[in-house]
């Protein structure tokens, strides 16, 4: 008896001090955050109408009442180096060849853009490998570890304690016991698996580890939002690696449920590591409080006179983006494509919650009579995201826009094929997470070879897939149905 009613008092004053939060909440959603109006309205929705999910959801998803204290220190690093960034820029520009023998006239507009909006140098000497399979590319990723002579720096969104994980280590302390200098940056949430004895060996080597904004450890940052999405390795100043794939034995296709993993990443020997260089240089610095890199020296054998060997001639642009910039540069990167497209867009993701921006360019591509398909997986790994993706493209079908379910294990390569002229490989799905709340990079190429060939094994994925009709959605029971609309609905929030 004295149980329940001890119960009752806790319940008594644990509800209303929740409506009150809700209420300060819902203030602060509306006149201090100054979302945009579908982010406002979705939790304006949750903190009314669940008001104890709402509240939790918020606390850890939605407030971001510290963003510009978090991220000040981060924005002041990035002015200190405007200057640094632009010399280099000019310098690279004038170094590789001339832009107009190398750039179809339609994308030149598209670089400026990049170029104001996000500081994103464009080279024109740089080789690319693609891979579309794991195994391929920690492959090419170990062996480039293996025969590092002077640094490797390393930056992804999940780590992992298993059989690639310690593999990819194993590696790492070697070099850094040879002497090679090893950082290691992995995000706070991603890489919270491994336990601390995991690094031992690498640290005890010499190797360096830091960790990305660990929300769940530090209790005044309890979100999830804000997350390093990258997946970025660098290897001596001269080969980088940038894509979809994380550390972990579900990128190489040995986890049942998710076999074959299908993904996709690029190999990038030339001028363009030095703006991938700065990308994990400029997160370091952030993260890593104890140390600070400077931007030149040993870390830029390009701009100390070094030749990377056999490079090529692909230009391609970095692009960053994340809650620290004003504008959306990925985003706005996906949008030029579409526009730009005079016959195909192609587009591979495992999550897409478009805005109603990337919404009308699609419509618009489909119904001048590009042609724009899609492919998604045909498993949700996160289920409220996967049927809000499907209640989007039920929308563009009408349009015109063909959509695919990948049925051959899971689709998690994060692509853009515009015209067999240009394409994007990076972090960044097509979901406002991508957009607005994670640190992502992509790698933007302006070459038919490299076009063609992503197109291609787009082509190629086709033939395991389905096609996703409305038909087949109108034919999904009710209560799928429901989740679709109540995803939707949602869907600003996720």
């Amino acid at each position: 008896m004295i149980i329940n009613e001890i119960i009752q008092l806790i319940w008594d004053l644990i509800i209303p001090i929740i409506i009150i939060a809700n209420m300060i909440f819902a203030l602060a959603v509306v006149f201090i955050e100054r979302k945009n109006p579908s982010a406002t309205v979705a939790w304006l929705l949750a903190l009314i109408f669940v008001p104890v999910i709402g509240f939790v959801l918020y606390l850890f998803v939605g407030q971001s009442f510290y963003r510009e204290r978090m991220f000040r220190i981060k924005k002041e690093e990035d002015q200190a180096i405007t200057e640094i960034i632009e010399s280099q820029k000019k310098e690279l520009i004038t170094k590789d060849l001339p832009v107009e023998k190398t750039l179809y006239d339609p994308y030149k507009r598209m670089i400026l853009m990049l170029m104001e909006s996000n500081r994103a140098a464009l080279t024109t000497k740089n080789r690319v490998n693609v891979f579309v399979d794991g195994n391929d590319k920690f492959a090419a990723l170990l062996k480039a570890i293996r025969s590092a002579e002077d640094h490797i720096h390393m930056e992804y969104y999940i780590l992992k304690d298993d059989e690639i994980g310690q593999e990819v280590f194993s590696a790492l302390t070697e070099r850094a016991k040879a002497g090679v200098t090893v950082r290691f940056l992995g995000d706070g949430l991603g890489c919270a698996g491994p336990k601390k004895t995991f690094y031992e060996p690498f640290k005890k080597a010499g190797g360096k580890y830091a960790f990305f904004f660990p929300s769940l450890v530090a209790i005044k940052h309890p979100r999830i939002n804000y997350r390093n999405h990258r997946k970025i390795a660098v290897i001596d100043g001269k080969t980088g690696f940038i894509g979809g794939f994380n550390i972990g034995d579900d990128y190489l296709g040995r986890i049942p449920e998710w076999a074959p993993w299908r993904d996709t990443a690029v190999e990038i020997k030339g001028h363009s590591v030095m703006a991938m260089q700065i990308r994990f240089i400029l997160d370091w610095n952030y993260a890593a409080k104890d140390e600070q890199i400077e931007l030149k020296g040993r870390y830029f054998p390009e701009m100390n006179g070094d030749k990377t060997e056999n490079s090529g001639n692909v230009p391609v642009q970095i692009v960053s983006g994340g809650p620290d910039n004003y504008w959306n540069p990925i985003k706005e990167s996906y949008l030029k494509m579409i526009t730009l497209a005079t016959e195909s867009v192609y587009i591979q993701t495992p999550y897409f919650i478009p805005d109603e921006s990337i919404m009308d360019a699609l419509r618009m591509a489909a119904l001048s009579g590009i042609d724009v398909r899609i492919i998604i997986p045909s498993k949700p790994d996160h289920l409220f995201v996967y049927w809000a993706g499907y209640s989007y493209i039920e929308q563009l079908l009408d349009a015109g826009v063909k959509a695919y379910t990948y049925n051959d294990g899971f689709i998690h390569a994060k692509t853009i094929v515009v015209d067999d002229v240009a394409a994007s490989v990076g972090s960044a799905n097509w979901d406002v997470r991508s957009f607005r709340l994670n640190f992502e990079t992509n790698a933007i190429m302006y070459d038919r070879n490299i076009a063609g060939e992503l197109k291609e094994y787009f082509l190629k994925d086709l033939s395991d897939c389905t096609e996703l009709t409305s038909d087949r959605i109108l034919s999904l029971p009710k209560i799928t149905r429901l989740k679709l609309s109540v995803s939707r609905l949602f869907s600003p929030l996720l």
